[in-house]
């Protein structure tokens, strides 16, 4: 993983953000990891991560094979203990930033500090695609 560290640190020094996605950033660093990787990456990254769960539910949606643009993604941390939910959805957005600019279309957030999360167990379905599922 620390070429993958190293590569995000040169992705940002170089100021590169603003002609490509992270992703095509880290493949050009021989580094190649899918956007559902990145995710991972990134809010492992961004948070002290209890739970963490990223599905790419692009197939459920009207995209062409092997798309990554719509997921699902389940964050346990404590550090949403006494934060409410727009503010937790705020702090992804703030790490997803860059792929939310880019490839990723639909993001479904579900997040808990771990009390919450015990008491709760499992994130809900995600509804049907208004947009033409298959």
């Amino acid at each position: 993983m620390t070429g993958v560290k190293t590569s995000v640190y040169t992705y940002r020094v170089l100021g590169l953000a603003s002609m490509y996605n992270l992703t095509q950033i880290l493949n050009m660093f021989g580094v190649f990891m899918t956007v559902k990787d990145v995710i991972e990456q990134k809010l492992t990254s961004g948070f002290d991560v209890g739970y963490l769960t990223v599905e790419n539910e692009s197939h459920n949606h009207n995209v062409p094979d092997g798309s990554e643009s719509h997921f699902k993604v389940v964050l346990v941390t404590d550090d949403f203990k006494g934060v409410n939910k727009v503010k937790q959805h705020q702090a992804v957005y703030k790490v997803l930033a860059l792929e939310l600019a880019g490839e990723v279309h639909a993001l479904a957030l579900h997040t808990y500090d771990l009390e919450l999360w015990q008491k709760t167990t499992q994130a809900p379905m995600s509804p049907d695609c208004m947009g033409g599922s298959k």
